[in-house]
């Protein structure tokens, strides 16, 4: 016994649905990359404390200390660079999402029209494979929006070990 596109529809359904749901994907990744932009600011702000501190009094102390901030101002600056190459692919990543979301959502509504226009009729193999492809726009968008915010995540992480370095070190 084949399958009808009646018996698919309520699989058809879900697609749609989900991937119209997909536009709210980015609300994964959102507040990771909030909080990876503010980590980074309060780092930069801390530095500048640390590089003005009055504490440090003879010229070797201050001295040291200038160099001791050179480090952790390069290391923070490496680390900036490095995320500042992947905000370029993460900016690419977002738009993406949006682009399977629309072509999730149009292939799923469609699929949803066609089946409910052809209840009764046999589904062929073409209707199959047009509904798992409706799925993996699904897949693709939760995938890049989890990718990006655990890059994200990363590189908050690394740049509160900085933060703590300055702490203890400065």
């Amino acid at each position: 016994m084949s399958a009808t596109w009646g018996d698919f529809q309520a699989v058809i359904q879900l697609s749609a649905g989900l991937n119209v749901a997909i536009l709210s994907f980015v609300d994964i990744s959102l507040p990771a990359i909030k909080e990876r932009r503010r980590v980074f600011a309060k780092a930069r702000q801390e530095l500048d404390i640390h590089r003005k501190n009055p504490h440090k009094r003879t010229a070797e102390e201050k001295s040291s200390h200038a160099d001791a901030v050179g480090d952790v101002d390069r290391m923070l600056f490496d680390l900036w660079r490095e995320t500042s190459a992947f905000e370029a692919i993460e900016d690419s990543l977002m738009k993406s999402t949006g682009v399977f979301g629309i072509f999730g959502a149009i292939l799923g509504l469609g699929l949803l029209w066609y089946s409910a226009v052809h209840y009764d009729a046999e589904m062929s193999l073409t209707g199959e494979i047009l509904t798992t492809f409706s799925f993996l726009s699904l897949a693709g968008a939760f995938l890049i929006n989890f990718f990006t915010a655990s890059k994200a995540s990363t590189y908050a992480k690394r740049c509160n070990e900085l933060r703590d370095h300055m702490r203890v070190h400065l």
